[in-house]
């Protein structure tokens, strides 16, 4: 992953994530963030403590 260039960082809103790359929902949804009601939150906020760079990983996968 480190070679290959991030589509989704850490700064961008959720809702905007998921908005662009629907197949997204079931990496939030793994990882047990709220995609609904904290949705407006940047990535970073909402997934504090739940392993925020392996998290970012999955979404970039997952957006490919």
């Amino acid at each position: 992953m480190a070679d290959k260039e991030q589509i989704i960082t850490r700064e961008m809103v959720i809702n905007e994530i998921i908005k662009r790359y629907p197949a997204t929902i079931g990496v939030f949804n793994r990882f047990n963030v709220d995609s609904c009601c904290g949705g407006a939150k940047r990535l970073e906020e909402s997934a504090s403590g739940k392993e925020l760079e392996k998290l970012v990983a999955a979404l970039n996968e997952a957006a490919r």
